[in-house]
């Protein structure tokens, strides 16, 4: 949670609803995250969520670089275990606020 409140929640909101403060400075509105199993037939698709977080994969929203390639922040200033876990903290976040 703190890895998601620290770099997520300015755009994708506290909650995760893409309400955050920032969210209306953006061009392209910021998801939300709490419908991602549900807009994925019920599965959470952590996989594909790690490389978007990474930098591997791109989305259309990431095209503008509105939001940061967090995998190549957090290289940036932690070893490639620590950056990795910084991920996989905040997919674990993620799945825990899915709604039904």
């Amino acid at each position: 949670k703190i890895n998601y409140e620290s770099n997520c929640a300015a755009c994708h909101g506290p909650n995760g609803k893409g309400d955050g403060p920032l969210s209306a400075e953006l061009r392209t509105k910021p998801s939300d995250l709490t419908v991602i199993g549900k807009r994925n037939g019920g599965v959470f698709p952590a996989d594909v969520l790690y490389r978007i977080i990474d930098g591997r994969k791109t989305i259309r929203a990431h095209g503008t670089y509105e939001m940061p390639i967090w995998g190549f922040v957090f290289r940036r200033s932690d070893p490639e275990d620590v950056a990795r876990n910084r991920i996989l903290a905040i997919i674990a976040h993620l799945k825990s606020i899915q709604v039904e």
